[in-house]
């Protein structure tokens, strides 16, 4: 578990430091988790998860608290569709937000038969990762504004024209 949390830890390009801020945990605690030392909770794993934005059931599986067998192929498939294009460095943060929505949609828009046969807590699961999914891109849709705007110089001061002399 804890060397496969440092590969995505380097792969994300975060230092211990960042990532244990990032996930609001401590750092020795994150360099002891890394090096098997601990064993984290289901909480901890869920913030290190979304701060390394990648899916927290895979997290689990790593941890021994979920068993690999009790989701769903689906769930699988889309995991790691979240996950290749979360991990990709060829992909900008807008680009992979637009894939993510893009992607997301067309899964709700397919799949109407299987959501109507999913257990409820599966369906409020699938519901809670969608709405999670839409709000963390308006969010970074947010920031990613206001960051444009700050870098924005303010428009060069005009120069009061000459007057014009007539003759």
């Amino acid at each position: 578990m804890g060397e496969y949390l440092a590969e995505q830890r380097r792969h994300a390009q975060l230092s211990l430091r960042q990532l244990s801020d990032l996930a609001g945990v401590s750092n020795p605690y994150l360099s002891q988790i890394e090096r098997g030392l601990r064993k984290p909770s289901a909480d901890v794993l869920q913030q290190l998860a979304k701060a390394l934005r990648i899916s927290a059931e895979t997290l689990y599986v790593r941890a021994g608290i979920l068993d690999p067998d009790d989701s769903s192929d689906g769930a699988r498939r889309a995991s790691g569709v979240v996950d290749a294009v979360l991990l990709d460095p060829a992909l900008n943060e807008r680009q992979k937000r637009v894939l993510l929505d893009v992607y997301a949609s067309f899964v709700r828009e397919n799949t109407p038969d299987t959501a109507a046969a999913a257990t409820p807590a599966q369906a409020a699961a699938a519901e809670a990762a969608a709405q999670e999914t839409v709000g963390k891109a308006a969010t970074d849709q947010a920031e990613a504004t206001a960051k444009a705007a700050q870098a924005k110089k303010p428009a060069a001061k005009k120069t009061p024209a000459r007057k014009r002399t007539t003759k």
